[in-house]
């Protein structure tokens, strides 16, 4: 997987710069447990599209990772707003599990 981000990374230092391209950084990113790396090319990805559902989800994730619950509560409610919207079902579900376990770990933590 690292030689997957060096070659997206070469990709931006060229001067690509797009949605798809921060989108695969950022969740390839998180998949490596790189979350601050995550973090950044994901809220990249989303100023492109801020409608785009999956990208929120892979925020949360990165959130979470770094231990912010908070950020990863908004971005998993924003993706909801964005599924909803664009109709995309399966995200909704997902998301709508992510928030569940995050209260369930807020009601054992409290």
């Amino acid at each position: 997987m690292e030689g997957m981000t060096e070659r997206l990374e070469a990709m931006l230092a060229k001067g690509t710069d797009n949605m798809l391209l921060r989108f695969s950084l950022g969740k390839a990113y998180a998949e490596q447990a790189c979350y601050r790396e995550a973090e950044t090319h994901l809220r990249a990805a989303l100023a492109f599209d801020p409608a785009y559902s999956v990208a929120w989800k892979w925020l949360g994730k990165a959130c979470l990772g770094l231990g912010d619950k908070d950020g990863a509560r908004a971005a998993w409610e924003s993706g909801l707003a964005a599924a909803h919207a664009r109709g995309d079902q399966q995200v909704v579900k997902e998301l709508q599990v992510f928030i569940k376990r995050l209260d369930k770990g807020a009601a054992a933590g409290a």
